[in-house]
């Protein structure tokens, strides 16, 4: 998947989405969750590579609780400047509705460090099973990307591993969202509309 995928889909002189270019920002890799209310409310999960952000879409968003496997579709790359933006895809538009920033941080690969990191992490995309390390505000610690062999090419799981950050409770990525969230306050907007 490349950016041509991305543009594609949009038209920029609607959509105040970043048109976008592959850079390369700093020398820590950045990861990137969005929450997304297009026809439905999802989470975009985004890694960077090769100057552009691997995404998937999440929608039940991500979990703490290792027991929870939360499927993970594998959507075209975005821009590296996706990773900040908020605002509001115009009705008509590919992905319509509302995106805000979720979490955001950096993130490292779990086996390996040094020069060949994002080496490493793009043959373990390739291959179908990424183990990472996010050091973001909410998510953290390891987690693991694996590719569903029997399913459509583009569905994965986003599996935490056990470790400190892990949790043993039910885990809601809705409830870790703040209620004045720009999101929040639209389908709250929305919900009063409905009900007079």
């Amino acid at each position: 998947m490349t950016l041509t995928d991305y543009r594609q889909k949009r038209d920029f002189n609607q959509s105040p989405e970043p048109e976008g270019k592959v850079v390369k920002d700093s020398c820590k890799l950045v990861f990137v969750v969005q929450r997304h209310k297009a026809s439905r409310l999802h989470y975009d999960f985004r890694l960077e590579m090769e100057g552009v952000l691997k995404s998937w879409a999440i929608p039940k968003g991500p979990s703490l609780n290792p027991a929870d496997k939360r499927l993970a579709l594998r959507v075209e790359d975005h821009p590296y400047e996706y990773k900040d933006f908020e605002g509001v895809i115009p009705a008509g538009n590919y992905g319509a509705g509302i995106v805000e920033n979720w979490d955001h941080g950096h993130y490292t690969d779990s086996e390996n460090s040094g020069k060949d990191t994002e080496i490493k992490l793009l043959q373990a995309l390739k291959a179908g099973h990424l183990k990472i390390i996010l050091h973001g505000k909410k998510l953290k610690g390891e987690f693991a990307l694996v590719k569903l062999k029997a399913k459509k090419d583009n569905a994965w799981l986003l599996i935490k591993h056990k470790d400190s950050y892990a949790v043993q409770e039910n885990y809601d990525s809705e409830a870790d969202t703040p209620k004045n969230s720009p999101i929040n306050q639209w389908l709250s907007k929305s919900n009063q509309n409905k009900n007079p």
